[in-house]
Order: structure tokens, then sequence, then C-alpha cells
């Protein structure tokens, strides 16, 4: 794929996760997607931090998103080459400090295969 498909993919997800639209932000998703999140290992540390599959995707994301209502991401940049794209933004959520966090999304045939988030 072009750098540029990539990095629209990248903005429906965050359109998705600002919308806290699980529908669309798991239509982005392979079904055999793997995710690993700091904060999944730190909630859920049986995991290590890696859940695998569309299915398991949905119900962390729709816990985080049941837990934190006012979830947002601010973009600040996306580079992308033909097979990845590495996201670069700011969580807020009310009353937290920021965070910036760095996301490789694996692009593989129009589907995220793995994300992959690291905290700064």
């Amino acid at each position: 794929m072009k750098p540029e498909e990539l990095k629209n993919i990248a903005n429906l997800w965050f359109k998705a996760f600002n919308e806290q639209n699980l529908y669309d932000l798991l239509d982005l998703y392979d079904e055999s997607a793997q995710h690993y999140s700091p904060k999944l290992k730190a909630r859920e540390p049986e995991t290590n931090g890696l859940i695998k599959g569309k299915e398991t995707l949905g119900r962390w994301w729709k816990g985080c998103f049941e837990r934190l209502p006012t979830l947002k991401y601010e973009v600040n940049k996306l580079t992308a080459d033909s097979e990845q794209v590495f996201m670069e933004y700011t969580r807020k959520v009310e009353g937290e400090e920021d965070m910036e966090i760095g996301e490789v999304l694996e692009i593989k045939d129009g589907r995220i295969v793995f994300s992959r988030v690291y905290h700064g």
C-alpha cells in the first residue's frame, strides 16, 4: 500500500476512537489482529500486555470507553511506509495529566494486523 493510504487508515482510527465508535474501530482490524499496550499489561497482567483476535480487542476497547468517557486522542504526527504507520499523539482524559503516546499500526491488505503502543 502507499504511505498515504496507511495514513488514511490511521486517520479513520483516530476518528473512530474519538467518537468512541467501536464498530468503526474494529472494522479497521483483521480478524486475527493483535494489540500490545502497557495500559493493558497494567490492568490485565495475565495478558502480559498482548491480546489477540478482533473479539478480544473489542472487549478491551469497550471497557476503555466505559471507564473513560472523556478519552480523546490528539494527533501530533503520522509517519508511514508501505507496511506500517507510526502515530504520535497525545492522550487526553478529563482529570488526568496528558500523556504522549507512540503507536505503530502494521497493515496488510488494508487491515490492521498488529498494533503496539509506547508511552512517553
